[in-house]
């Protein structure tokens, strides 16, 4: 009798078995809709399209040709208007190259308050006048003198480049010698001057360095040896 005991609960331990194994198939099964892709879009989704983004709209000033001044630069000319799309937003721009640096600059249509245009032939005219005065004798120590020279170089304003030119002028009985740095902040301001006379009277380089020098009392010779 105890025999056939054994035999019963081994039979019993063989269904629970099957069972067990059962219950965990049905558990896995999932609902198919969930094993969906997930990139599938149901009807009430929308597909979103990204849009480039436009500049905003802001009125060309320049075209092609025309001689503009970066204040950092000085003269320039605008040699193309090009478009670029840069982080999804289109911009355009000009391409300004720069002579007397053999360089081309980019400017955004939208920074085009950071330029302004070529002096006109009155502006220029008094610029000489500015040469023909006489120049400003600061106290000051030279490294502040330098800074604000080279601030009023930098600011694109020709009247105030053309002052540079005259105060730092040393061809005259008040400014005798010239130190390395004070002969550079005069050289860059004198060659900035220089190529917006050029521009804006259409002369050649040399017949401009003859009206600049004769307006500042310089000898042809002492340009000429520079």
């Amino acid at each position: 009798m105890p025999k056939k005991k054994v035999k019963k609960v081994k039979k019993i331990k063989k269904v629970l078995g099957k069972k067990i194994k059962h219950s965990k198939i049905r558990k896995t099964e999932t609902n198919p809709l969930k094993l969906a892709n997930k990139n599938t879009y149901t009807p009430e989704e929308k597909i979103e399209i990204k849009k480039i983004k436009k500049q905003p709209t802001e009125k060309r000033l320049y075209e092609v040709k025309d001689f503009v001044v970066y204040p950092k630069h000085g003269v320039g000319k605008i040699t193309a208007v090009e478009k670029a799309t840069i982080g999804q937003i289109e911009i355009q721009f000009y391409k300004i190259f720069i002579e007397k640096e053999k360089l081309t600059l980019t400017v955004p249509i939208n920074q085009q308050t950071n330029l302004r245009p070529i002096s006109s032939v009155n502006q220029i005219n008094k610029c000489v006048s500015i040469l023909k005065s006489k120049p400003k004798i600061k106290r000051t120590m030279w490294s502040r003198r330098a800074q604000e020279y080279d601030q009023k170089i930098n600011s694109g304003k020709i009247y105030e480049l053309a002052e540079v030119v005259k105060d730092l002028n040393k061809n005259n009985d008040i400014i005798a010698d010239q130190s390395y740095s004070e002969r550079q902040l005069f050289e860059k301001a004198y060659e900035r001057l220089k190529s917006e006379f050029e521009a804006v009277l259409k002369l050649s380089p040399e017949d401009v360095a003859k009206k600049m020098d004769k307006a500042l009392g310089r000898n042809q010779n002492i340009t000429e040896t520079e």
